[in-house]
C-alpha cells in the first residue's frame, strides 16, 4: 500500500465519522455552550429590525397552530430577513417539538425560513423520568438549559415577548 493511500484512507474515514452525527446530537448546540450574557442563535439575522420570542407552554395542538400562525404572519409582514423569531417550548408545550408532533412538518418549514425553535432541557429531564429516555425532538430544535431562562435572556436583549 502506498504511503498516500495509508494517509488518505484513515483521514477520509475520520472525516466521514465526524460528519455523521445523529440528528438528536444537533439539538444540543445551544445547550453545551450556553452563556446567559452572550446571545447565540441557530439562525443569523444580522439585518433584522424586529426581534420576537414566542412562548409555548401548553400541550394543545390548537395553541401550537396559533403560535406557528403568529410566526408565519410575522415573516409575511416584515419579511424573513427583517424579523428574528425564537419560539421557546417548555413544560407540556415541549410536546410541540417532539419528532412525532402533529406540527413537526410545519416546524421544519418555518425553520427553513429562519424561525428558531428552542427546547427546555429541564423539561426534557422531566420527560426522561416519565418515559425512561429523553424525548426525540424535531431536527431543528435547539436545546437550551431552561425555557424561562431563555425567554428572560431574550427579553433582556430587546426581544418582544408574545404568549398566545
Amino acid at each position: 500500500m502506498s504511503r498516500i493511500v495509508r494517509l488518505v484512507v484513515p483521514a477520509l474515514a475520520l472525516l466521514a465519522c465526524a460528519a455523521y452525527q445523529p440528528a438528536q446530537a444537533e439539538n444540543w448546540s445551544l445547550y453545551k455552550h450556553y452563556n446567559y450574557n452572550k446571545l447565540e442563535f441557530v439562525h443569523s439575522h444580522p439585518f433584522a429590525k424586529e426581534h420576537t420570542v414566542i412562548q409555548v407552554s401548553q400541550a394543545d395542538p390548537k395553541r401550537w397552530t396559533l403560535v406557528l400562525n403568529n410566526a408565519s404572519n410575522l415573516l409575511n409582514y416584515f419579511g424573513p430577513s427583517n424579523v428574528q423569531i425564537v419560539i421557546v417550548a417548555y413544560g407540556p408545550g415541549l410536546k410541540m417539538l417532539f419528532k412525532n408532533s402533529k406540527v413537526a412538518d410545519r416546524i421544519q418549514s418555518l425553520n427553513s425560513e429562519g424561525v428558531e425553535f428552542d427546547a427546555c432541557h429541564n423539561t426534557m429531564l422531566g420527560f426522561k423520568k416519565k418515559l425512561g429516555h429523553l424525548p426525540k425532538l424535531v431536527d431543528s430544535a435547539a436545546v437550551v438549559p431552561g425555557g424561562i431562562v431563555r425567554i428572560m435572556q431574550l427579553e433582556a436583549h430587546g426581544f418582544r415577548y408574545i404568549k398566545p
